[in-house]
């Protein structure tokens, strides 16, 4: 089986992954977390600097690590280097593209460029060292990619094989909710921490924030109304220095629950609106906030509803951006022989369809 170096640094992650088919021999991703989290987000600038620091050290951490189950291996030995090319961040992307580049040139190894919305589709297939899970592939699905630039709806085919139903217009899932806790002052990123909170009150709605689109029968997403709603809402009780502030614990659980609940039952009615549409009752839920445990169970229910099955990503690392997704998928490609032709033309599209 021929492995492959991969690489992936779209947003504030820098990661590699050596892979051999679906199976993750070596994966290190570094985290840029704390250096945005003072400002709330990710700021560009900064992203690119701290991947162009980082790069080489994470490249050489995943070949040590494969070492110490295989003290032969070199990165002369890969087969092929793949590379996330887009969406993302046009200067995060850059760094991995060039990495990638001289990777190829120097080993002469071909290279490939994957879209970075295929490694969160492939994410609940990707297996670990010794092949678990031992999950196959039961085309097609339809698959929600819910993160904090992304929000999709997606028929999966079958290999390599897609149709978008619906994206976001404006903010993404992940997005909004990052927004919502910046505004009451929770740090960056805003999903983990709403969960908590909303957890503190079973993740009732007290507030009936709106759930824009879905009166619509498009299928596509759109977030910047109810961050606006949200806004007013605590502009017209709370006092606002840097944030809002909120005193009682118990309005900052019914407010951080209520705005979850408004992204979730968005997601959800818009998953069901598109089973219904297509037939299709195998789903997966990806992406960053596919983390969330109650989003999980609200996915479970809608499964279970239509007797089908629902797949998350196959590990927790799984769920955020990580080079070994784009792995996997460049070993799906390498057998379709989708190579780019002149690896030193390939440029950054931070904008990708898939």
């Amino acid at each position: 089986m021929i492995r492959i170096l991969a690489i992936d640094t779209s947003c504030d992650e820098t990661a590699v992954a050596i892979t051999e088919g679906r199976r993750v021999l070596s994966n290190v991703i570094y985290s840029q977390a704390l250096i945005h989290k003072k400002w709330g987000g990710v700021v560009p600038s900064l992203a690119k600097r701290a991947h162009e620091e980082k790069i080489d050290f994470v490249i050489e951490e995943a070949v040590r690590k494969l070492r110490l189950k295989d003290s032969g291996f070199s990165l002369a030995k890969i087969g092929f280097v793949a590379v996330t090319q887009g969406p993302g961040l046009a200067v995060a992307l850059e760094v991995g593209i060039k990495k990638a580049k001289e990777l190829s040139a120097k080993y002469e190894k071909k290279l490939i460029a994957i879209n970075h919305l295929e490694g969160h589709l492939y994410s609940p297939f990707v297996q670990n060292r010794t092949g678990k899970p031992e999950r196959e592939f039961r085309f097609p699905y339809l698959v929600l990619v819910a993160s904090g630039g992304h929000t999709n709806l997606v028929v999966f085919n079958d290999h390599l094989s897609y149709q978008m139903l619906g994206e976001t217009v404006d903010d993404a899932a992940g997005e909004a909710l990052d927004k919502a806790a910046k505004l009451l002052g929770l740090g960056y990123p805003g999903g983990p921490v709403i969960e908590r909170l909303a957890k503190q009150v079973n993740n009732q709605d007290f507030h009936r924030f709106p759930r824009p689109m879905l009166k619509t029968n498009q299928l596509d997403f759109s977030f910047s109304g109810l961050k606006t709603s949200f806004y007013y809402y605590l502009k017209q009780r709370y006092s606002f220095s840097t944030t809002f502030i909120i005193e009682k614990k118990t309005d900052l659980y019914q407010l951080t629950s209520s705005f979850q609940q408004a992204v979730f039952e968005t997601l959800v009615k818009k998953t069901e609106r598109a089973i219904r549409e297509t037939g299709i009752k195998n789903l997966c839920l990806v992406g960053g906030v596919s983390a969330n445990r109650y989003l999980r169970t609200l996915f479970r229910g809608l499964a279970k509803k239509y007797q089908g099955d629902v797949l998350f990503p196959s590990y927790p690392y799984l769920t955020g951006d990580n080079a070994a997704m784009i792995g996997v998928v460049g070993y799906y490609k390498a057998l379709q022989g989708k190579f780019i032709a002149d690896p030193q033309t390939l440029d950054r599209q931070p904008r990708l369809l898939l």
